[in-house]
């Protein structure tokens, strides 16, 4: 996969990191400034319990092809040898779904959950569904990112805008939404459809309300390429068989080789969000859960991934501002979109009178009821 990705840590890194952590070197922080409750225990006292739980943890993880996760799975294994991590990923609209049947049903399979359809955790924790946990670090993660009382915390920032190819694209790539209607880039866009996920539904939306659906408009006459999920557009505009995408994310500082460059817009409005994990109450590897977001939440694991962190006490990537501090990616907006299924839905059926009918199979495959099982 392209380094980079939606919620993938560089795994040369976090290999790194986790071994030293797993070795007893790194330990958790004492308790934090909310009080009690924040764990204390290292991460090699961690790891012993889990190892002593069984050793195997299932994680529902929000994203768009199978093997998004396995630069994460492999590097935690590493970490933390005689740990099988097995992380299904799956569009978030349906792991929350396939979540809810499953508590329906009485067969829970997931120990823990990372999605972006943030207005569930809310609803789950009023349903008593979720485990109550702060790890270590939970003290210095931005108050909008996580649960006062623990039920879930963000573990990392994502965020999507414009991406381009610095080769296809040149000295004058575009640096906003209007730059898109330019006649250079026709034929040479490529974009998640936005009908089909709601992050990319409310950039979309952020666009309409600053720059009217004449915008909308014209943008879908530049011959836009539409598929399914955010990690195609990126393949694309790595490989350079697209200039350009509309709703993904990219590395803040590219790696050596990367051609892709991500649009941090200077007034253009973009969007950002915590992407939530919590413990399921009745999960069944409560201990490697616990295991597991410390390991993301620690502040090496913080420090080294792509976008941005959660935490206040971590500096962003070199000339970056803390997320939190762009009114324009507006962290909060996210939030309340989601919580707002009336407007949601209100909204992407007028798009899709835009841009047509979602067609495709889901990019992740049609995993059914019960994987990870």
């Amino acid at each position: 996969m392209p380094l980079g990705r939606r919620q993938v840590l560089t795994a040369s890194s976090l290999t790194a990191v986790g071994v030293a952590l797993s070795a007893g070197t790194g330990r958790a922080s004492t308790r934090g400034h909310d009080g009690g409750g924040e764990e204390t225990k290292s991460l090699k006292q961690l790891y012993r319990e889990a190892k002593a739980e069984g050793g195997t943890l299932t994680v529902y993880a929000g994203g768009d092809t199978a093997s998004q996760q396995d630069g994460n799975k492999a590097a935690f294994e590493k970490a933390f040898p005689g740990i099988t991590l097995n992380i299904v990923v799956d569009y978030s609209k349906f792991h929350d779904a396939r979540i809810d049947s499953q508590l329906a049903t009485g067969t829970l399979v997931p120990d823990v959950v990372q999605l972006q359809t943030l207005q569930d955790f809310p609803r789950w924790k009023k349903e008593g569904v979720l485990l109550p946990y702060k790890p270590a670090g939970f003290s210095r993660v931005h108050p909008r990112f996580k649960d006062p009382d623990g039920a879930w915390t963000g573990i990392f920032v994502d965020a999507f805008s414009t991406i381009y190819n610095a080769e296809s694209v040149g000295s004058n790539p575009p640096r906003t939404a209007r730059d898109l209607l330019d006649p250079r880039w026709k034929g040479k866009i490529v974009s998640t459809f936005p009908n089909d996920d709601d992050a990319v539904l409310y950039l979309y939306k952020l666009l309409v309300d600053k720059y009217g659906w004449d915008w909308l408009r014209r943008f879908v006459a530049q011959d836009v390429a539409w598929v399914r999920g955010t990690q195609e557009p990126a393949d694309r505009v790595e490989a350079g068989t697209a200039a350009i995408a509309l709703g993904t994310d990219g590395m803040l500082t590219p790696a050596d080789g990367v051609k892709t460059r991500f649009v941090v817009p200077e007034r253009d409005p973009f969007m950002a969000w915590a992407q939530r994990a919590a413990i399921l109450k009745d999960a069944r590897h409560p201990a490697a859960a616990k295991l597991y977001l410390n390991w993301w939440l620690s502040k090496q694991t913080q420090s080294d991934f792509y976008m941005w962190s959660v935490r206040t006490d971590v500096s962003p990537h070199a000339g970056h501002r803390p997320i939190w501090d762009y009114p324009n990616a507006h962290v909060d907006g996210f939030e309340h979109f989601m919580s707002d299924r009336t407007l949601v839905e209100r909204f992407r059926q007028q798009l899709t009178l835009y841009v047509g009918e979602v067609n495709g199979e889901p990019s992740p495959g049609w995993l059914g009821l019960h994987p990870g099982r």
